[in-house]
Formats: structure tokens, C-alpha cells, sequence
């Protein structure tokens, strides 16, 4: 047989495999990216397909070295299962599952950003081939709040070039964060000579990245009340993510355009004796401006942006001004306001302060007052208002007419702003002097006795005090607005009489008080006799000199023991005469006991102080048993 013949078939055969094998490859299928924050495990999963059985399978995973080298970190066949040693994942990483379900997933424990590599997961085939997928890792860092700080001093809108405005920073953040500048909600850019954002970017020592953005501006007056701040963008897991600063104002120096002057205290009207506080201001904000203040007639002049006027007067009226400089530009500019001072001058009353009138006559007062506003009078007497107007009319006076009469100028725009006069009117006549409600006084001897007596008429009367027993008694005296009022005491030994006398040169009047002298006293029983007759006789005596008035109730009472003594008496004669009381024999011994005991009743009339005294039996006594 030729070798061909043998060495065909062979060949046949060998193409035959390696056509096969051609065909036959182990498919594998990964995610392109697998997202971790540091710190937290990432499981890289590796799905695979093949028709060999897992005894048949060699699983491998490598990543990649920033140079594009492979480091593999495990093997597994089935018969064993290892981890490299001496990478940085030894320590870290396991691998779940056999391939049986064709999956297999790579763990990776606390995740650093060092970690942050390609993985290859690599399956082999002892007939199928080999294939392999990849994962790359990314791993996360959320940063620290973002700060802000303004620029501190204040910016002027005539400086050349750009002002620094504030710095935003954030730190700390993987990777690296993004910084965008907003002014009022609208977010900037970069534009030549008017906008400038300078950004700079630190790597930390852990590797995570600090942004910082600086502002610059070209001021504008606007820019005064303009919020600036900052927006961070940063990037999480599966998402993007922003935060904001505080929001700030910086302090915009510019020129004023116009400047106000008025006046701060007091609201309203002024008036003479106000304390006056002027303020002046410009729409201007710049340290390089200065103000004065000053009248038309140079008078007051201060170079601030106050002055205070104390206890004005009229004299104090006319035009104000301010004048503002400022001394980076020189310009100047001005304001003024007018000051009115009202003022109201003291009232004046005609006839002046007194004015004396005949009985039935009248009179006509006036009251005025200058004043630079609309004014209103008023009259009052004793605090009750009689009149609105400037005139007061009396006609047909009497004493009733005499007193104080007040008027009351005020001006009714401005609050408190009043003045008032005086007019006394007096009217001529002859003493009068007031009756009181009781002359009839009883007064207990031995005490004071206090009397007054009120007089009106004009002039002053003179008045003194006479009593019934020829003395003039020391008095005191005070002037009322119709007259005088005249008081006295003197002690009280016995019925007198006292006289209020007053006196001018228009005649007399006069008052009495007529003074009963009570004598409270009670006589005592002069016998220590137990006889009621003896008893009876005092007790009659003693209300003979008991005096009328405050004793009537101790005299009722003392008629009434009277009348039941009486009754007594008539009983004790009824039982006698009855024999209800002793025999005949007892009647000698009723005498002789009678001696000693004897029982009598006081019958007394009307019109004799003699008193009868009667025996139990009806007769007369001697004189000597009485």
C-alpha cells in the first residue's frame, strides 16, 4: 500500500478537528462598568457559555496595570481554587459560584480608588476554546459642602479692571467635582475684561480631588444688591448630583446722583420751644463723601450729615440746605427744605388782671393771643368751661358774679400748644354773710366748741367773734374767692351766746349761735336705807334734774320701775285688806316690822314738789315715821 494511501485519511482526519474546533469558542458576556462608592463592595459579575461540563472549564481573572499589563489575581479549575498572593486585591476579593450555571462573580471588598482598574474575566475550554469579557470599576467620592467667602472690603465702580468678587471651594470630592458661579439665579461666564472665573484643582494625599473658583467682575452700580453664589455638580453611583453655597452681597462704593434734606423729629408742625433734628442723605454709598448743613443766614452750620436745633423759636424759620462732596470725583451737589416755626404769644385779657363792679352792673372782658396758625378760646370758671369765644359778657353782677375767670387760647392743629390769662372780678357790696343750716348748739361744759362763718363782699370785710358775756374772741381768717372765711374756738363753761361779726365800708351783717352749756351728771343715793320709799323719792329727784335731750331713754326707763313699784303696792294693800297676808294679831306686828321696814310709794302732782307717803294700810304717816 503507497504511503498516500495511508497518510490521506489522516490528514482528512486532522482537518476534519481542526475545523471543528474552529467553530467551537466559549462566548463571555460582562457589563461595561461596574459603579462603587469608596469603602462599599463591587461584585463584577462574568456570565459565560460552552458545551464542555465544568470539570472541563479553567475560570481566571485578571486587571489591568496602568502600563496595559495583565495581573492576574485568581484561578479556579475543578479541582482547586486560588487567590494570588501579593497583589493589592489578595486580601480583598473572593469569587462566588462553580461555572455550572455558567456565572461566576468577582467580589471586591472595601473599595479604594487605587481600585479603579479593567477587569478581564477569562474562561478556557479544554475543547471549546477559551474567551473572555470586560468590566471596568469606578469608584466614587462624594465631597465635603462647598464653602463660600466674600471679599470683605468695598468695591468702587470707578476702579479700572476686575475686582475680586469671592471665593467658592469644595473639597474632597472623586472625581473631580465641577464649579459654576451664579448672579441672581443666572449663571456666569467667562467674558473678556468683564467676567473672569479662575479655577485651580488639588489632588489630595488619599487621592481625592479639592476644586477652588475664583470670581472676578467688573463692578457696576447694579452689582450693590446683587446675590452671588455657587453651584457643585459631583457624581455619585448611577447619577449626577449638586449642592449650592450661602449666598452673598459685597459692598458696592458709588457716587450720588441727588441728595435729600429734611427734617427727622418732630413729625408734623413745629412749634416754639421744639428741639429740631435735621438728616441728609445722598443715593450715593462711598466713605469719600461728606455732607454740611447750614440756614441761609449761616447761623447754624455743622459738617455732618445731623444737626439738632434746641428750644426753637420763630426766629429760627427759613430755608435749610445740604451740600454733598465727593472727593474722588469732586462733584458736588445740593438739597434744601423750608422750616416754619408756629408760635402762639401769651394771652392777653382786658381789663387786666382785676376788675371791680357795682351790684347789677355788667362788663365786657376780651382774651387774644397772637399766633401764626387758627386759634380757639375758651372761658372757665371754678374748672367749668361758661363760654367758647374770645368776649365775656356779664351783665346784672352780684356776689354770685365774683371769682377767677380763666380763658384758654389753643391752637388745634398742634397738640399741647396753649396759653391762658386771668381776670378777678370783684363786685362792691355790704357784707353777706353765708347762713348756716343750725345756730342751736349743744355743747357738753368744759369742752371747745368750733364755729365758722363764710362772707362774701367787696371790699374784704373785717370780721371778729363777740359772745353774750361781753369777751371778743381771737380768730383766724383766710380770703376766699368772694370774700373771707373766719373760724374760732373757745371753751364752754356755761349758756352763752357768740357772734360772727362782719364788716366794710358798704355796712354790716352779723350771725349768732346760741350754745347750750349740758351738765352730765347723776346724783347718788345718800341713805344706805333698804327702804323702797327712800329709793323711790331719789330716783324721782333724779329725773327732776336730769336735762331733756340726750337723757330720755334713762328717763323711760325709771317711769316705768315707777309704775311696777305702784303695782306692786296695790297688790300687797289688796292682800292685806283680804287678810291673805296675817291675822288681825299680825297687824301689831306688821306695825312694828313697819318701823323697820317701811314700804312706801312717792304719788306726786303736777303742781307741788310735796310727796304723800301712805302706809301699807292706807294711813297717813306721822312725821315722825317719815
Amino acid at each position: 500500500m503507497a504511503i498516500w494511501d495511508i497518510a490521506s485519511p489522516l490528514l482528512g482526519l486532522l482537518l476534519l478537528f481542526h475545523t471543528w474546533g474552529a467553530w467551537a469558542v466559549v462566548e463571555v458576556n460582562m457589563e461595561d462598568r461596574v459603579e462603587v462608592s469608596r469603602g462599599e463592595t463591587a461584585q463584577i459579575a462574568c456570565m459565560f457559555t460552552t458545551e464542555e461540563g465544568i470539570g472541563a472549564i479553567d475560570i481566571m481573572w485578571f486587571y489591568t496595570k496602568p502600563t496595559g499589563e495583565r495581573q492576574q489575581i485568581y484561578y479556579q479549575d475543578s479541582t482547586m481554587k486560588l487567590v494570588e498572593r501579593g497583589t493589592q486585591f489578595t486580601d480583598r476579593i473572593s469569587v462566588n459560584g462553580t461555572g455550572a450555571n455558567g456565572v461566576v462573580v468577582l467580589t471586591i471588598n472595601d473599595v479604594q480608588l487605587k481600585d479603579e482598574r479593567e477587569f478581564i474575566c477569562h474562561i478556557k475550554s479544554l475543547t471549546d476554546g477559551s474567551g473572555e469579557g470586560r468590566t471596568k470599576l469606578r469608584v466614587f467620592e462624594t465631597p465635603n459642602l462647598p464653602t463660600i467667602d466674600a471679599t470683605r472690603t468695598g468695591i468702587s465702580v470707578s476702579e479700572s479692571g476686575l475686582s475680586k468678587i469671592g471665593v467658592c471651594e469644595v473639597k474632597n470630592g472623586y472625581p473631580k467635582p465641577n464649579v459654576t458661579w451664579y448672579r441672581d439665579n443666572t449663571p456666569l461666564h467667562n467674558v473678556k475684561d468683564a467676567v473672569d472665573m479662575m479655577s485651580s484643582t488639588t489632588t489630595e494625599s488619599s487621592g481625592l480631588f479639592s476644586v477652588k473658583s475664583e470670581l472676578s467682575l467688573q463692578v457696576k452700580k447694579e452689582d450693590k444688591d446683587a446675590e452671588f453664589y455657587c453651584e457643585v455638580n459631583f457624581f455619585v453611583p448611577g447619577e449626577t448630583r449638586m449642592t449650592e453655597t450661602n449666598r452673598i452681597n459685597i459692598t458696592v462704593h458709588y457716587p450720588a446722583t441727588a441728595v435729600r434734606l429734611w427734617v427727622e423729629s418732630p413729625k408734623g408742625e413745629i412749634k416754639e420751644g421744639d428741639s429740631i433734628e435735621f438728616h441728609c442723605s445722598g443715593n450715593g454709598n462711598s466713605p469719600y463723601t461728606s455732607f454740611s448743613i447750614t440756614d441761609e443766614r449761616g447761623v447754624h452750620n455743622v459738617d455732618t450729615y445731623v444737626m439738632e436745633l434746641h428750644n426753637v423759636t420763630r426766629r429760627d424759620n427759613g430755608v435749610y440746605y445740604c451740600n454733598s462732596l465727593d472727593m474722588e470725583t469732586s462733584e458736588e451737589i445740593s438739597a434744601n427744605t423750608t422750616v416754619v416755626v408756629n408760635f402762639l404769644d401769651p394771652a392777653v385779657v382786658r381789663p387786666k388782671d382785676t376788675a371791680v363792679l357795682a351790684h347789677g352792673k355788667g362788663l365786657t372782658a376780651t382774651c387774644n393771643a397772637l399766633s401764626s396758625l387758627q386759634t380757639q378760646t375758651a372761658w372757665f370758671k371754678n374748672g367749668k368751661e361758661i363760654l367758647k369765644g374770645h368776649t365775656l359778657t356779664l351783665r346784672n353782677a352780684t356776689f354770685d358774679t365774683t371769682g377767677t375767670y380763666v380763658c384758654v387760647v389753643t391752637v388745634p392743629d398742634i397738640k399741647g400748644m396753649e396759653t391762658s390769662g386771668t381776670l378777678q372780678v370783684n363786685v362792691k357790696g355790704p357784707p353777706e354773710i353765708k347762713r348756716p343750716d343750725n345756730t342751736e348748739i349743744e355743747e357738753s361744759v368744759e369742752t371747745s366748741v368750733h364755729l365758722s362763718c363764710s362772707v362774701r363782699g367787696f371790699p374784704v370785710p373785717i370780721v371778729n367773734w363777740t359772745t353774750s358775756d361781753g369777751k371778743v374772741h381771737e380768730s383766724k381768717s383766710k380770703p376766699t374767692e368772694e370774700g373771707v372765711q373766719s373760724e374760732v374756738s373757745f371753751k364752754v363753761t356755761s349758756d352763752v351766746t357768740a357772734v360772727c361779726n362782719a364788716f366794710n365800708e358798704h355796712g354790716t351783717d352779723a350771725v349768732a349761735f346760741h350754745i347750750k352749756a349740758a351738765i352730765h351728771t347723776t346724783t347718788q343715793a345718800t341713805t344706805t336705807s333698804t327702804t323702797l320709799s327712800s329709793t323711790t323719792v331719789k330716783g324721782a329727784t333724779d329725773i327732776q334734774k336730769k336735762p331733756a335731750g340726750g337723757n330720755g331713754v334713762i328717763i323711760a326707763v325709771l317711769i316705768i320701775c315707777l309704775l311696777l313699784l305702784a303695782i306692786l303696792g296695790a297688790v300687797l294693800y289688796f292682800l292685806y285688806k283680804k287678810g291673805k297676808i296675817c291675822g288681825r294679831s299680825g297687824k301689831q306686828d306688821l306695825k312694828e316690822k313697819s318701823n323697820k321696814d317701811n314700804i312706801v310709794v312717792e304719788m306726786k302732782s303736777d303742781n307741788t314738789e310735796e310727796a304723800i307717803l301712805l302706809g301699807v294700810n292706807g294711813e297717813k304717816l306721822s312725821p315722825s315715821d317719815q
